[in-house]
């Protein structure tokens, strides 16, 4: 059995509290209607102020998640988060590499996940959170069709954190797009890091 970390204790003794808190505004929405108006406000600002609160624990957590495992536990890692998660991340580290991020996955992004934009120039990322599966170059044209007409100077990445297939790489080949694998989006990491300490120092 798991120990559970003291943001899982918490979030439990939040959900016990909460229940009794919903009882006493039944309470006293039939007995005092102002003590329930003035307990309802003073709930909405307590949980405004937790919901903050537990954003930044997590926004540091993930952060430091990456300082103290070697480069396989942090793959291993990788590949755990959800895809949102996966193409936020991504979003991070390029915004700690010196680009202007956006993310825009979604069901409608067309094949494009994240925008980082740096002198003046756009460039596309889609991200595939792969354990098993490998990148065929069947998506490499999808994406590729999704970004042929903005790339200009720019170029696209196609990062994974899994494999590329050979026909993949050799699609990728006359092309603008960079493909990242898990062993490269690893270096990044590392290179993204060190840069961050280096401006630290």
């Amino acid at each position: 059995m798991s120990r559970k970390t003291w943001p899982d204790v918490l979030q439990d003794i939040l959900k016990e509290v909460g229940i009794a808190y919903v009882l006493f505004l039944l309470i006293f929405l039939w007995t005092n209607k102002v003590l329930f108006w003035k307990l309802l406000l003073w709930g909405a600002a307590f949980l405004v102020v937790l919901i903050v609160v537990m954003l930044l624990i997590k926004r540091v957590k993930t952060h430091k998640q990456s300082k103290w495992r070697t480069d396989r536990e942090l793959l291993g890692w990788l590949r755990e988060l959800k895809p949102w998660e996966f193409e936020r991340y991504i979003a991070e580290l390029f915004t700690k590499l010196g680009y202007k991020t956006t993310v825009t996955g979604g069901a409608y992004d067309k094949g494009i996940d994240v925008v980082a934009e740096r002198d003046g120039l756009k460039h596309y990322i889609q991200c595939k959170k792969y354990i098993t599966s490998t990148v065929g170059p069947n998506e490499l044209r999808d994406f590729y069709g999704a970004i042929a007409d903005h790339l200009a100077q720019a170029k696209g990445y196609f990062i994974t954190t899994n494999k590329f297939t050979l026909e993949a790489e050799r699609f990728a080949e006359d092309k603008p797009i960079e493909l990242i694998d898990g062993n490269q989006l690893i270096k990044y990491i590392r290179l993204a890091e060190e840069s961050n300490q280096n401006v630290k120092n």
